[in-house]
């Protein structure tokens, strides 16, 4: 299934039935009163959070949705009936927007979280309401009321616990592969990596987070180079980042550093609260190089970067490494859950 992150849709909830002027016409009852009924209530629209969806697809091609009117009150004190609500199953992570306004109707983050997008309207009354001592024949009614009208536009942030930062080949693929069951395609030329993807880290039997592993940016993104900014906020309700970086490029040209520094200036161009989530350097594909030089390699290079945060060396490819960051990771989300539990 082809993974879509962003749709645009309109809903239009159900009018109102109107309200009817009747009076009680029955044999041998003369001047029967008022019985006219009530109309319907038009048909809402809501939006249900579904952990079993993992795209907006089915919105990408279906973007109008219409929920019927309320029927009319009738005579005999009939009352008009109510039109079915419309509910939309939508990826657990979507947040929903009014375009023109830009407030946010609804965040999805749970299973099953309903949320009303718009109203139906209310019936009218039927002149039934409207008798009183002084006014026995009323021919008072009202009409229903117009449902509520919006444009929204769709946006799915995937929930994971950890996100995963990189240029194109930095491995980023390989290292989900190696530390859970997600199969992200991986190849040796840049942005194999095309969507988001997820997978489950599981520590000890009751012990996992997820992972996120999204396109990698490029220098210029904020311009629209590579995929751009496109992806970057799926990672905006992670709870760490991890910035993967090659140690060893095929390009011998490249100059690792300059990278990761242009990766964390695009960074600030996007969003400067994405830029202050707590950080984490892998120095990644260590087996690419001499056994000797490795701590030494990984140590000057954190000393360019002016790195003073948590690092780990680790190759995504054979493992090595990987199993002590997992259990390092697992910790921190266990003791930020626990302090955000206090």
């Amino acid at each position: 299934m082809k993974f879509i992150d962003e749709a645009t849709i309109q809903v239009h909830a159900g009018k109102g039935g109107d309200g009817v002027a009747s009076f009680r016409r029955e044999k041998f009852i003369p001047k029967g009163g008022p019985d006219g009924g009530d109309g319907g209530s038009g048909g809402s629209i809501y939006a249900m959070a579904d952990r079993n969806i993992n795209t907006l697809i089915d919105y990408r091609f279906a973007r109008v949705y219409r929920a019927k009117n309320g029927q009319n009150g009738r005579g005999s004190d009939c009352y008009g009936k109510g039109a079915d609500d419309i509910v939309l199953r939508m990826p657990v992570g979507t947040v929903v927007k009014n375009i023109h306004t830009g407030k946010v109707v609804a965040d999805l983050t749970r299973h099953q979280q309903k949320v009303l997008l718009a109203k139906g309207g209310a019936g009218g009354l039927g002149n039934l309401h409207f008798k009183s001592s002084t006014n026995r024949t009323p021919r008072q009614f009202t009409y229903g009321e117009a449902g509520q009208e919006c444009e929204l536009k769709l946006e799915l942030k995937v929930l994971a616990d950890v996100g995963l930062l990189g240029m194109p080949n930095a491995g980023k693929s390989t290292l989900i592969r190696a530390v859970s069951a997600a199969r992200p395609k991986v190849a040796d030329y840049p942005f194999t990596t095309l969507r988001p993807n997820l997978g489950v880290v599981r520590i000890d039997h009751n012990r996992s987070f997820v992972m996120a592993d999204i396109p990698g940016l490029i220098e210029g993104a904020a311009e629209g180079a590579g995929l751009g900014h496109r992806f970057l906020r799926h990672l905006s309700r992670t709870l760490l980042l991890l910035h993967v970086v090659d140690m060893a490029p095929l390009d011998e040209a490249v100059d690792s550093v300059h990278e990761a520094h242009a990766l964390i200036d695009e960074l600030r161009k996007y969003d400067a609260a994405l830029l202050a989530k707590p950080r984490w350097l892998i120095l990644n594909k260590i087996d690419m190089l001499p056994e000797n030089q490795r701590h030494s390699a990984c140590k000057a290079f954190v000393q360019k970067l002016n790195w003073t945060g948590r690092y780990f060396m680790l190759s995504a490819l054979t493992g090595e490494g990987c199993r002590q960051m997992t259990y390092a990771l697992m910790d921190y989300l266990e003791q930020h859950q626990s302090s955000a539990s206090d």
